[in-house]
């Protein structure tokens, strides 16, 4: 099974000049916890709910504040067509919860989360995931 058929497909994204409230408020409206950051259909990051509460208004930044001060840079990418196995391994190592799914051009097509893996996964594989992503001092993404 390849990433293509079970990513989720329609992805709200943020620019590196949207404010932070803006970002608060694109998440709250979608429920997702996390955007990817782009300049047109490139991926320059990733930004959480977490990076906007420990990096921004822990720090003293405001909802006024562009993502491009709290957003994630270089994160962990899949290509649409890798195996589901092989990103499984990837986001359990690198204890990712979301990952953003390119093409070969390397523009952004979707994203996967461990929701889309443990609905497809089999369970075994879900769980084993679940647990390496879960250890103490993971990534938020």
């Amino acid at each position: 099974m390849t990433i293509s058929d079970i990513m989720t497909r329609d992805v709200q994204v943020v620019r590196a000049e949207t404010t932070i409230r803006e970002a608060a408020e694109t998440m709250a409206s979608s429920d997702v916890g996390a955007l990817p950051v782009c300049d047109g259909d490139k991926l320059l990051g990733m930004v959480t709910d977490r990076d906007i509460v420990v990096r921004g208004l822990a720090k003293g930044l405001s909802g006024t504040d562009t993502v491009s001060r709290v957003m994630t840079q270089g994160v962990e990418y899949c290509f649409e067509d890798d195996e589901l196995t092989e990103v499984e391994d990837k986001m359990a190592t690198n204890q990712i919860r979301r990952i953003a799914v390119v093409n070969r051009d390397k523009k952004l097509v979707g994203i996967l989360s461990l929701g889309d893996v443990s609905r497809e996964a089999r369970p075994a594989e879900a769980g084993d995931v679940l647990e390496e992503v879960s250890q103490p001092g993971g990534h938020a993404h």
